[in-house]
């Protein structure tokens, strides 16, 4: 049987009976947020705060009730702040951003408060030693890092070389956990020192970048077939999640068959298949 032509065939024909939502397979973990709203931060915030958790301003944290530790230093937040300007010679009138920034302390250094936005993990994921041993081979052989981190993001930076997905304990089911690592471990196939698939002017949006997604996810949907994890969810999940990536590009199906030759040769080169 050909294992691509067949998971092709069955993305277009679940694609054939409707719009399917694509959910997202992990849940958030470990991120910095407001102790007030519960919203999380900025990326370029996470990073600066480094530490995952609520946060509060000095006023926020007195209004509840609490009080800041003796001692405990604050961090900062950063915002773009639309300020109204005028032309000295135009008198012309517009608005620009300026950055501004604000204060907070995370609540382990305050009295008085308690976390208000703790998610329960569902660490429902289990390991499974066929697609753990795809995955080591394939690390060791290409040289790729995988690195797992509590956050809400799975991505491949080729300029590292380097894949990042979420925590499996952040996953429900153990075929999404792998469905996740595999799709991102099908970009990296795409670097300059494999199959140099990737193209360097793509970006979110663009048809190169939809073309790309539409390959990482059906080596993906192949590679949880050959480990024996498919499930109903997950692969309506990855019919989903490829039809909304048609969508940009005109629900031309043939751009499924272009991918689906593209994911074949990604997917023999992680499963060391010549």
């Amino acid at each position: 049987m050909d294992i691509y032509k067949e998971v092709t065939d069955r993305i277009i024909a679940q694609m054939e009976n409707g719009i399917i939502p694509w959910r997202k397979p992990w849940i958030a973990s470990n991120q910095a947020v407001s102790h007030v709203t519960g919203k999380a931060y900025s990326l370029l915030n996470q990073m600066m705060l480094g530490r995952a958790g609520e946060y509060v301003t000095f006023k926020q944290c007195q209004q509840e009730g609490g009080k800041v530790k003796k001692g405990e230093k604050a961090s900062m937040v950063v915002f773009w702040k639309w300020v109204e300007t005028e032309d000295e010679e135009t008198h012309e009138k517009k608005e620009v951003p300026f950055l501004r920034y604000y204060n907070v302390f995370h609540i382990s250094q305050c009295e008085g408060l308690t976390a208000k936005y703790d998610e329960p993990l569902p660490a429902t994921a289990d390991p499974n030693e066929k697609a753990e041993a795809f995955i080591a081979d394939y690390l060791l052989r290409s040289g790729v890092k995988l690195t797992h981190e509590s956050g809400d993001r799975a991505y491949y930076q080729p300029a590292f070389d380097r894949v990042v997905i979420p925590c499996m304990e952040q996953f429900k089911e153990t075929a999404e956990y792998y469905s996740t690592a595999f799709h991102e471990l099908t970009h990296s196939t795409g670097h300059e020192s494999r199959l140099n698939r990737l193209d360097r002017t793509a970006f979110f949006g663009t048809e190169a970048y939809s073309k790309e997604e539409l390959v990482a996810e059906i080596g993906a949907a192949a590679l949880v077939n050959h480990a024996g994890l498919e499930t109903a969810a997950s692969f309506r999940n990855s019919t989903a999640y490829v039809q909304n990536w048609l969508n940009v590009l005109k629900n031309d199906k043939r751009f499924i068959v272009s991918a689906a030759g593209k994911a074949e040769k990604a997917v023999k080169l992680i499963l060391n298949h010549e």
